[in-house]
């Protein structure tokens, strides 16, 4: 089992899309199932910088920083005494650390596949420009942390509120291992969950455009979110779904 890590979120952008259900559905491993939101599955990208990660107890001058990408999806699952639980389940992990690379689904839960990531900040506007191997999961995103109840907008979700708390419980995060199919999973742990609407005036995701999995109409952009500065942890799940 890993020890449990801690670090940094030094900032993380979650660029949420509203996708049919069925279409969605297809593309995930059982006995995971699509978590429905009013009617539609929630996928989106999560772009997360982490600074100071080493396991915990360790000083915060030894641990690493590293700017990591993940498109991901809500899911539900029953755990091993039947009692259902949500979570997300990751599609394709990238980092630009190669140890996270070399690391990454065989130390620890998650295979991460390199990528360059080119980031401006400047106030309260945030622009990402992610290149990928073959550009399959290019993404460019550009925008600005907004105020919760004056600058949030989305179909999926009424308010800010709601938002907030529906990603809160996607805590549990699950991918398949390097051999493909066997579900691996990591818990983020968080000491305060501080969240702020992103305005974004772009948002390019050539995973979700990709109409060979997407077909055309199957997925809409919906909103973004902003966190900044939060101290965590992470630890290995030593159950996912579907194990005996």
């Amino acid at each position: 089992m890993l020890p449990r890590l801690a670090g940094t979120i030094k900032r993380r952008l979650l660029v949420n899309f509203r996708a049919d259900p069925e279409v969605a559905q297809s593309l995930i491993p059982a006995p995971l199932r699509v978590l429905e939101h009013k009617g539609a599955a929630i996928v989106g990208i999560c772009l997360i910088r982490l600074e100071h990660i080493r396991p915990k107890g360790f000083p915060r001058a030894i641990g690493i920083a590293s700017e990591n990408m993940a498109h991901r999806i809500a899911v539900t699952y029953g755990d091993e005494n039947g009692v259902e639980r949500e979570g997300v389940y990751i599609w394709r992990r990238h980092s630009d650390n190669p140890l996270n690379q070399l690391a990454g689904g065989r130390i620890f839960p998650g295979v991460h596949s390199p990528a360059t990531f080119s980031v401006h900040e400047e106030g309260k506007s945030t622009e990402l420009d992610i290149k990928t191997s073959g550009h399959t999961a290019d993404v460019h995103v550009k925008g600005a942390e907004g105020q919760p109840i004056q600058e949030f907008s989305s179909k999926a979700f009424e308010n800010f509120a709601e938002a907030k708390d529906f990603f809160a419980r996607g805590y549990c995060g699950f991918s398949c291992a390097s051999d493909g199919k066997t579900l691996e999973g990591m818990q983020l742990i968080t000491k305060e969950w501080l969240i702020s609407p992103l305005n974004m005036s772009l948002a390019d995701s050539a995973f979700y455009g990709d109409q060979s999995q997407w077909p055309k109409g199957s997925v809409e952009i919906d909103c973004g979110l902003i966190m900044r500065d939060i101290e965590h942890e992470w630890q290995q799940m030593d159950k996912v779904p579907g194990e005996a």
